[in-house]
């Protein structure tokens, strides 16, 4: 049976191919009625090649698409996935998509299709960040090719290969001495930020945790906040605040902001902007070598050698557990985390 005019068609190329069969599609006309065509594809039997013009025809995509670069797949990508703007649950997400953004400029103007895993790897091989870092650009690239695939763009996902390397952060992570924890208190007056990494010492929250909480999440009466993300476990759960930080909570409280961390001018704090403008100032100033991510190691070897309850712990850090079989929290369950909380110094 005939194709309906405009339907495409399909024909066997010349010479040795490993994919002779082309398949073509009407894409418009010409002033003098002759029709204009791009081809879709090309394919190993005739079989195939047929399959791919009928499914074309059943629901039909924009070929131009096909050139489509880097910084435009990115764009449709973040329209399908935040269609009104991030909401506030998936603000971090939101944020992190961006970040790894930048940080692939050099891909931004090459058209997707013609990627390949070397031109992945070399972002990630010369970003000189921390190897979390280099995982978000890694999802960033899956999230891409799983768009692209789910949207006939490209028929591979080279991200699948890429390697992230060893991951070396492990061995930076220690926490912060007694002596050490006493200097900061001893400085704390004179350096505002301060109060911000001892909130972190003594909550276990991730440094991204703490500037998502928003004050009207804090419970100053009731001596507790809500806050958190990245698993099941961790998102929205309740985090006791110890007697020591609660002068710091509710003075960042009273300060009115939306956000509990903010800058100075009450606008909210990035990550950047906590960890590279503020914290590593503040190690080089004590003379000290930490990272964010240490407050937290610190508050879970502090609850441990403290003798807390490990399960207090697992709700407080946000790690997932058996034991935990749902998000609500009873008047005695909160009143057990800041009992396990207060066993801290």
């Amino acid at each position: 049976m005939k194709n309906p005019n405009g339907y495409g068609s399909v024909f066997k190329l010349g010479g040795n191919r490993r994919r002779p069969w082309a398949v073509r599609i009407t894409v418009g006309w010409t002033d003098e009625g002759k029709q204009v065509y791009r081809y879709l594809g090309y394919y190993k039997s005739r079989t195939e090649a047929m399959v791919a013009l009928a499914e074309y025809n059943k629901n039909p995509f924009d070929l131009t698409k096909g050139k489509a670069t880097f910084a435009q797949i990115y764009e449709w990508m973040m329209k399908e996935k935040f269609p009104n703007g991030p909401t506030e649950k998936r603000r971090s997400n939101y944020l992190g998509y961006q970040a790894s953004f930048k940080k692939a400029e050099k891909l931004h103007d090459k058209y997707f299709v013609d990627l390949r895993k070397k031109d992945l790897q070399e972002v990630i091989d010369n970003c000189d960040r921390s190897h979390g870092t280099k995982r978000k650009i890694k999802v960033l690239f899956n999230q891409m090719y799983k768009y692209a695939m789910e949207h006939d763009l490209v028929s591979k996902d080279y991200s699948q290969f890429v390697e992230l390397g060893p991951n070396d952060s492990q061995s930076y992570r220690k926490p912060f001495t007694k002596e050490e924890i006493q200097k900061l208190w001893n400085n704390v007056e004179r350096d505002e930020f301060i109060k911000n990494i001892l909130i972190l010492i003594y909550t276990g929250l991730r440094p991204g945790e703490l500037i998502e909480i928003k004050t009207k999440d804090v419970n100053l009466e009731e001596r507790y906040m809500r806050g958190g993300f990245k698993t099941e476990a961790g998102t929205n759960r309740l985090i006791p605040i110890h007697k020591k930080i609660l002068p710091f909570i509710k003075e960042k409280v009273e300060q009115g902001n939306e956000y509990l961390v903010t800058k100075k001018d009450g606008t909210p704090m990035s990550y950047h902007n906590f960890y590279r403008d503020n914290f590593l100032k503040t190690m080089e100033q004590l003379e000290m070598d930490h990272r964010p991510h240490d407050c937290r190691h610190t508050f879970a070897t502090l609850m441990d050698n403290a003798g807390a309850n490990k399960l207090s712990i697992k709700r407080i850090m946000g790690h997932a557990s058996k034991d935990i079989t749902d998000k609500v929290y009873t008047h005695k369950d909160i009143e057990e985390l800041k009992k396990a909380i207060d066993l801290l110094d």
